[in-house]
């Protein structure tokens, strides 16, 4: 069975193609800057080459339709013919209190998600371009919709609601809803069968680090807790967006610079994190080479976003009544070595014995806390793309 799985965000679409008899990716890649000039997308050829092939794109079912055609190009293709593609498997953002777990889409499932599009008005609405494009370029061909706010469904009412008037939550669904979902349910079942244990009776943080970042508590396999909220914007320190705000703060500075809701959005979103305390990259390898070099700013930022890391590890430990296994994943946790380690400094109070030599592991599956540790911290690379594939292969 041959599933195609997309990822349509507001101005770009990735794209990975798995043959799920052997879990093998036959073709992967992306389209950048779709609906402005400069369009193009990067292919990753089976024998690992990389092309970029420039097309103009100026919306997602052109995006999709040279997808396609990329698919089953004679030089740098996967396949001979579209009819190889069983079914497509969507990574949908926003599903609300609706959806908690994959679903075959359909005509009434797109109408609940619709329904969705203001709690994300940037993802939900690129998400439904890319099934309705794969509808009008192959009619009849079976597409599931994987949400990322689907696994922390399991929150208890205690974690997710907010201390609001509760005829908000009622009214406006106010309430924590969590992201990254698809990740850590991938990493938080990976880790076990890496480690051969059962997760029932287990309790999992898992921390998904990366330019977007997010934490979560799972035990027996379920979500109890997570950082983010409503949006993506609440917990950790991000590369560009604040993490946790007094949202006093926030009315103050709206009254200060005088910004309307989309005014201080984009300040908490687009300026903040890394970069704000920086004021120069929200990459984490830059700044980690500027604190090297003795810049005091860039210190400061890693200080900040390691400190909270560490911090909601200790809440959500004290939220399970204790932690078995610590999992790093996403660009930032599973490539820096010096951020596991700090994070990891200061919690030999809850099991944590940490091996600098373990530690010295990039993008692999790994364990890096000592042997003997009553904790098991490990690396766990994330693959969303063949949590996707599989739920719609389970469906299908």
């Amino acid at each position: 069975m041959k599933i195609l799985v997309l990822n349509c965000g507001s101005s770009s679409i990735k794209y990975a193609l798995y043959d799920m008899d052997t879990k093998q990716v036959l073709a992967s890649g992306g389209a950048e800057r779709v609906g402005l000039e400069g369009a193009f997308v990067k292919v990753k050829l089976p024998n690992g080459e990389k092309k970029t092939v420039m097309h103009e794109i100026p919306e997602h079912t052109e995006g999709v339709k040279f997808i396609f055609s990329l698919l089953t190009d004679p030089e740098i293709g996967a396949i001979k013919d579209l009819s190889e593609i069983d079914a497509v498997g969507h990574r949908m953002v926003h599903g609300g209190e609706k959806f908690n777990k994959s679903v075959l889409l359909d005509e009434e499932v797109l109408d609940a998600f619709e329904k969705c599009i203001e709690l994300a008005p940037l993802h939900n609405p690129a998400n439904l371009k890319g099934v309705r494009a794969v509808s009008e370029l192959m009619p009849g061909l079976p597409q599931v919709g994987v949400f990322d706010t689907a696994f922390h469904q399991t929150m208890p009412k205690k974690a997710y609601m907010y201390a609001i008037p509760y005829r908000l939550y009622k009214q406006f669904g106010v309430r924590k809803y969590g992201f990254h979902g698809t990740s850590h349910r991938y990493v938080s079942q990976r880790v076990c069968e890496f480690l051969d244990v059962n997760p029932k009776g287990k309790r999992i943080i898992t921390c998904h680090v990366g330019n977007g970042g997010s934490i979560a508590a799972v035990q027996d396999g379920k979500c109890v807790d997570t950082t983010m909220g409503l949006t993506p914007l609440e917990g950790l320190m991000m590369g560009t967006r604040c993490g946790d705000i007094d949202g006093g703060a926030i009315t103050f500075l709206e009254k200060k610079l005088e910004l309307d809701p989309d005014g201080m959005s984009n300040l908490l979103n687009k300026q903040s994190g890394v970069l704000g305390i920086t004021e120069e990259s929200s990459d984490m390898r830059d700044v980690e080479d500027a604190a090297a070099k003795g810049d005091e700013r860039a210190r400061l930022a890693l200080d900040m976003y390691f400190y909270r890391i560490k911090k909601y590890i200790g809440a959500y430990a004290a939220a399970m009544g204790g932690v078995d296994i610590i999992v790093f994943t996403a660009g930032v946790g599973e490539n820096q070595m010096d951020m596991r380690e700090e994070v990891c400094k200061g919690l030999e109070f809850l099991g944590v014995q940490f091996d600098p030599e373990r530690n010295k592991t990039r993008g692999e599956e790994a364990v890096i806390s000592a042997e003997g540790s009553k904790v098991t911290v490990c690396v766990i690379p994330t693959d969303e793309e063949l949590m996707i594939a599989t739920d719609t292969m389970n469906l299908l």
